[in-house]
């Protein structure tokens, strides 16, 4: 899949390993690495595992349209597809479809 960033502070904290380490911990950076890895490798977001440690999962309430993957209880890589291209059964985005994301950030949602 094709990667974009919310914001170029963002992209520069994900393009740079000390960056990375600085903004979320030793332990957080290594598996950020590791998911971002897993996104950039597969061609659509469907064939992300919606199994640990990756649990790719679409999020709820007013957070509708957007995803995460697990890194590090409580810690997700939060993202949204670039473009929500065809809505499948029931209005769902056809994850099939979606090639491109932007990631969100890193956090903890549960806390909302």
């Amino acid at each position: 899949m094709r990667i974009w960033f919310k914001s170029r502070k963002l992209e520069r904290t994900f393009g740079s390993e000390a960056e990375l380490r600085r903004a979320y911990g030793g332990e957080r950076a290594r598996k950020i690495r590791m998911r971002m890895m897993v996104l950039k490798s597969t061609p659509r977001l469907a064939d992300v595992p919606t199994i640990p440690p990756d649990r790719c999962h679409q999020l709820k309430g007013d957070r509708r349209g957007e995803f995460a993957v697990d890194i590090a209880q409580p810690f997700r890589i939060v993202f949204e597809p670039k473009e929500t291209g065809t809505k499948g059964k029931g209005g769902a985005i056809d994850l099939s479809e979606v090639t491109e994301i932007v990631i969100l950030g890193v956090e903890d949602y549960h806390g909302d």
